[in-house]
């Protein structure tokens, strides 16, 4: 199995800055996507940003130009930058990946326990 363990997040006034961290672990062949989603109170969880395990990224418009996510393959780790932070930015940030067991298994979804973002205004 794989262990997806967010670290990151807590409370930020708005235009702040915080920093996400998530460290997958376990019998990893390989992972693919990594990436970020995100929940607010009565809303679904949605995609924040995406990165390929090739370093081709994908954001939300609405946190284009304001967060970067990142990886270090090496460490099966994923970061998300989030600058210029906004009220509607609070949520639970919640990690996922899309790893793979062996080589001859398809990838499967896996998800962090998710971390709490609160920006206030």
């Amino acid at each position: 199995q794989v262990q997806l363990v967010e670290s990151g997040g807590g409370l930020v006034q708005a235009g702040g800055s915080v920093r996400l961290s998530c460290a997958a672990s376990g019998s990893i062949f390989s992972i693919n996507d990594m990436g970020w989603y995100r929940q607010a109170p009565g809303k679904q969880r949605e995609l924040v940003a995406a990165i390929t395990s090739g370093g081709i990224t994908n954001y939300a418009d609405s946190v284009k130009g304001r967060f970067t996510i990142s990886r270090d393959n090496a460490k099966n780790t994923v970061y998300l930058q989030m600058n210029s932070l906004k009220p509607e930015d609070t949520g639970v940030y919640y990690c996922h990946a899309a790893a793979a067991l062996s080589r001859y298994r398809l990838a499967s979804d896996y998800w962090g326990r998710g971390t709490q973002v609160t920006v206030s205004s």
